[in-house]
Protein backbone atom coordinates (compact mmCIF):
# COMPACT_ATOMS: atom_id res chain seq x y z
CA UNK A 1 0.00 0.00 0.00
CA UNK A 2 1.06 3.47 -0.78
CA UNK A 3 0.22 7.09 -0.69
CA UNK A 4 0.85 10.51 -1.79
CA UNK A 5 2.43 13.03 0.74
CA UNK A 6 0.85 16.35 0.01
CA UNK A 7 3.46 19.03 -0.61
CA UNK A 8 1.69 21.96 -0.09
CA UNK A 9 0.90 21.42 3.82
CA UNK A 10 4.46 19.29 4.06
CA UNK A 11 6.76 21.48 6.06
CA UNK A 12 9.79 19.91 4.33
CA UNK A 13 8.65 20.82 0.50
CA UNK A 14 11.43 23.76 0.18
CA UNK A 15 13.93 20.95 1.21
CA UNK A 16 12.29 18.74 -1.46
CA UNK A 17 12.15 21.04 -4.41
CA UNK A 18 15.81 22.42 -3.84
CA UNK A 19 17.41 18.87 -3.55
CA UNK A 20 15.58 16.96 -5.64
CA UNK A 21 17.19 19.47 -8.65
CA UNK A 22 21.02 17.75 -7.65
CA UNK A 23 22.86 15.12 -9.42
CA UNK A 24 23.94 13.87 -5.98
CA UNK A 25 20.70 14.19 -3.43
CA UNK A 26 22.18 11.42 -1.20
CA UNK A 27 24.17 12.21 2.04
CA UNK A 28 25.59 10.05 4.46
CA UNK A 29 26.83 9.13 7.82
CA UNK A 30 29.03 6.34 9.36
CA UNK A 31 28.58 5.82 13.07
CA UNK A 32 29.81 2.79 15.52
CA UNK A 33 27.17 0.44 16.92
CA UNK A 34 27.41 -0.91 20.15
CA UNK A 35 26.01 -4.76 19.06
CA UNK A 36 27.41 -5.84 22.34
CA UNK A 37 23.69 -7.48 23.76
CA UNK A 38 21.83 -7.88 20.25
CA UNK A 39 25.00 -10.09 19.30
CA UNK A 40 24.40 -12.27 22.39
CA UNK A 41 20.80 -12.23 21.73
CA UNK A 42 20.78 -13.76 18.28
CA UNK A 43 23.26 -16.69 19.53
CA UNK A 44 20.75 -17.39 22.72
CA UNK A 45 17.95 -17.53 19.95
CA UNK A 46 19.91 -19.07 17.31
CA UNK A 47 19.13 -16.93 14.44
CA UNK A 48 22.31 -15.61 12.40
CA UNK A 49 23.27 -12.66 13.50
CA UNK A 50 23.18 -11.07 9.15
CA UNK A 51 19.32 -11.75 9.49
CA UNK A 52 18.99 -10.59 13.23
CA UNK A 53 20.71 -6.97 12.66
CA UNK A 54 19.04 -6.84 9.21
CA UNK A 55 15.42 -7.37 10.70
CA UNK A 56 16.17 -4.92 13.21
CA UNK A 57 17.39 -2.36 10.35
CA UNK A 58 13.75 -2.78 9.08
CA UNK A 59 12.16 -2.61 12.39
CA UNK A 60 14.15 0.74 12.43
CA UNK A 61 13.26 2.25 8.71
CA UNK A 62 9.78 1.17 9.23
CA UNK A 63 9.37 3.03 12.00
CA UNK A 64 11.04 6.73 11.17
CA UNK A 65 8.55 7.54 8.44
CA UNK A 66 11.07 9.48 6.12
CA UNK A 67 12.43 6.54 5.89
CA UNK A 68 9.30 5.03 3.80
CA UNK A 69 9.38 7.98 1.43
CA UNK A 70 10.23 7.63 -2.03
CA UNK A 71 10.28 9.86 -4.93
CA UNK A 72 7.76 9.51 -7.63
CA UNK A 73 7.99 11.69 -10.91
CA UNK A 74 7.33 15.05 -9.02
CA UNK A 75 5.61 13.78 -6.11
CA UNK A 76 6.76 12.25 -2.54
CA UNK A 77 4.87 8.51 -2.10
CA UNK A 78 4.69 7.34 1.28
CA UNK A 79 4.83 2.92 1.36
CA UNK A 80 3.23 1.32 4.65
CA UNK A 81 6.22 -0.87 4.61
CA UNK A 82 9.28 -1.38 3.46
CA UNK A 83 11.66 -4.18 2.71
CA UNK A 84 14.85 -5.21 2.43
CA UNK A 85 17.36 -5.68 -1.41
CA UNK A 86 20.48 -6.81 0.30
CA UNK A 87 23.41 -8.20 -1.18
CA UNK A 88 24.41 -12.04 -0.44
CA UNK A 89 27.77 -13.06 -0.21
CA UNK A 90 28.85 -16.38 -1.68
CA UNK A 91 31.91 -19.05 -0.92
CA UNK A 92 33.61 -17.86 -4.46
CA UNK A 93 33.87 -14.41 -3.29
CA UNK A 94 31.28 -13.02 -5.22
CA UNK A 95 27.97 -11.61 -4.69
CA UNK A 96 24.42 -11.72 -5.43
CA UNK A 97 20.94 -9.29 -4.85
CA UNK A 98 18.13 -10.58 -3.21
CA UNK A 99 14.51 -9.71 -1.73
CA UNK A 100 13.35 -10.55 1.28
CA UNK A 101 10.50 -9.58 2.64
CA UNK A 102 9.74 -7.33 6.17
CA UNK A 103 8.02 -9.99 8.65
CA UNK A 104 7.15 -8.66 12.21
CA UNK A 105 7.81 -11.75 13.58
CA UNK A 106 12.08 -12.68 13.75
CA UNK A 107 11.50 -16.19 13.59
CA UNK A 108 8.99 -16.28 10.61
CA UNK A 109 11.54 -13.45 8.94
CA UNK A 110 14.07 -15.50 9.59
CA UNK A 111 12.97 -18.76 8.02
CA UNK A 112 11.57 -16.94 5.02
CA UNK A 113 15.05 -15.27 4.71
CA UNK A 114 17.06 -18.19 5.16
CA UNK A 115 15.00 -19.98 1.89
CA UNK A 116 16.12 -16.36 -0.22
CA UNK A 117 19.97 -16.51 0.96
CA UNK A 118 20.39 -20.68 0.44
CA UNK A 119 18.90 -19.91 -3.14
CA UNK A 120 20.93 -16.93 -4.26
CA UNK A 121 23.90 -18.88 -3.04
CA UNK A 122 23.72 -21.89 -5.12
CA UNK A 123 23.02 -19.64 -8.03
CA UNK A 124 25.68 -17.13 -10.12
CA UNK A 125 25.34 -13.58 -11.78
CA UNK A 126 23.60 -10.83 -9.58
CA UNK A 127 20.25 -11.67 -9.95
CA UNK A 128 18.25 -8.26 -10.11
CA UNK A 129 15.45 -8.49 -7.88
CA UNK A 130 12.39 -7.20 -8.87
CA UNK A 131 10.89 -5.27 -5.91
CA UNK A 132 9.77 -1.93 -6.61
CA UNK A 133 10.91 1.16 -4.68
CA UNK A 134 9.49 0.07 -1.28
CA UNK A 135 12.76 -1.11 0.12
CA UNK A 136 16.20 -0.09 1.34
CA UNK A 137 19.91 -1.28 -0.59
CA UNK A 138 21.37 -3.19 2.25
CA UNK A 139 24.65 -4.55 2.10
CA UNK A 140 27.24 -6.36 4.86
CA UNK A 141 31.04 -5.83 4.06
CA UNK A 142 32.30 -8.56 7.00
CA UNK A 143 35.85 -7.93 6.20
CA UNK A 144 36.26 -4.18 6.49
CA UNK A 145 35.74 -2.33 9.79
CA UNK A 146 35.26 1.22 7.59
CA UNK A 147 34.96 4.77 8.55
CA UNK A 148 32.87 5.40 5.66
CA UNK A 149 31.21 4.31 2.67
CA UNK A 150 30.49 5.44 -1.02
CA UNK A 151 28.32 3.75 -3.16
CA UNK A 152 28.13 3.10 -7.06
CA UNK A 153 25.66 5.44 -8.67
CA UNK A 154 23.90 5.94 -11.86
CA UNK A 155 23.34 9.26 -11.86
CA UNK A 156 20.71 9.16 -15.01
CA UNK A 157 19.21 6.69 -12.91
CA UNK A 158 16.54 9.14 -10.52
CA UNK A 159 17.30 7.05 -7.26
CA UNK A 160 15.33 7.72 -3.71
CA UNK A 161 16.40 4.53 -1.83
CA UNK A 162 18.14 4.68 1.35
CA UNK A 163 21.37 2.62 1.04
CA UNK A 164 22.80 0.99 4.87
CA UNK A 165 25.98 -0.79 5.24
CA UNK A 166 27.44 -3.01 7.97
CA UNK A 167 30.63 -3.60 8.20
CA UNK A 168 33.36 -5.99 10.38
CA UNK A 169 32.61 -6.90 13.81
CA UNK A 170 35.50 -6.31 16.50
CA UNK A 171 35.93 -7.37 20.60
CA UNK A 172 37.69 -4.51 22.98
CA UNK A 173 37.10 -4.32 26.51
CA UNK A 174 33.92 -6.97 26.60
CA UNK A 175 32.12 -4.85 23.96
CA UNK A 176 31.19 -5.68 20.14
CA UNK A 177 30.81 -2.75 17.72
CA UNK A 178 30.13 -2.82 14.02
CA UNK A 179 30.47 0.08 11.51
CA UNK A 180 27.00 1.46 10.38
CA UNK A 181 26.42 3.24 7.11
CA UNK A 182 23.39 5.46 6.11
CA UNK A 183 22.99 7.02 2.90
CA UNK A 184 19.72 8.45 2.12
CA UNK A 185 18.04 11.03 -0.24
CA UNK A 186 18.18 14.97 1.43
CA UNK A 187 15.06 15.24 -0.57
CA UNK A 188 13.65 13.18 1.39
CA UNK A 189 15.37 13.65 5.19
CA UNK A 190 17.74 15.29 7.17
CA UNK A 191 19.97 14.48 9.54
CA UNK A 192 17.85 14.80 12.33
CA UNK A 193 16.02 12.07 10.62
CA UNK A 194 18.95 9.58 10.05
CA UNK A 195 19.38 10.58 13.76
CA UNK A 196 15.63 9.27 14.92
CA UNK A 197 17.31 6.42 12.85
CA UNK A 198 20.13 5.09 14.17
CA UNK A 199 19.25 5.98 17.90
CA UNK A 200 15.73 3.50 17.18
CA UNK A 201 18.15 1.47 15.56
CA UNK A 202 20.56 1.45 18.81
CA UNK A 203 17.95 1.03 21.19
CA UNK A 204 16.78 -1.92 19.31
CA UNK A 205 20.47 -3.81 19.33
CA UNK A 206 20.66 -3.45 23.28
CA UNK A 207 16.97 -5.22 23.58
Amino acid sequence: MMKKLNLETWHRKDHFLFFKQFEEPFFGVSVNIDCTKGYETAREKNIPFFLYYLHKTLVACNHIEPFRYRICEEEVCVYERVNASPTINRPDGTFGFAYIDYIEDINLFKKEAQKVIDQVQQSKGLIPAVSGENIIHFSSIPWIKFTSVSHARSFAFRDSIPKISVGKITLENGIRTMPFSVHVHHGLMDGYHVGQFLEHFQTLMAE
